[in-house]
């Protein structure tokens, strides 16, 4: 899955958003999500930090806030 380049930074699809979540669900740590994703940790532990919630990472948060981004909302 390739990443979207946008705001020099890239974005994860939303596919990975969620592997993330999962991978994370089930215990794994930020190093051993990286390396099912085949993405950089430094994109993860990004990814995690702009989308916590108190409850943890959200998915589905992290996908509204790209499709605001993308279409120039914020």
């Amino acid at each position: 899955t390739k990443l979207k380049q946008s705001m020099g930074y890239k974005q994860l699809p939303n596919t990975q958003r969620y592997q993330i979540n999962a991978c994370i669900g089930v215990g794994m740590n930020k190093r051993q999500a990286t390396r099912n994703r085949g993405v950089h940790n430094s994109t993860i532990r990004h990814e995690l930090r702009r989308n916590a919630t108190n409850d943890g990472y959200d998915s589905g948060l992290a996908q509204r806030l790209s499709n605001n981004d993308t279409q120039g909302l914020k």
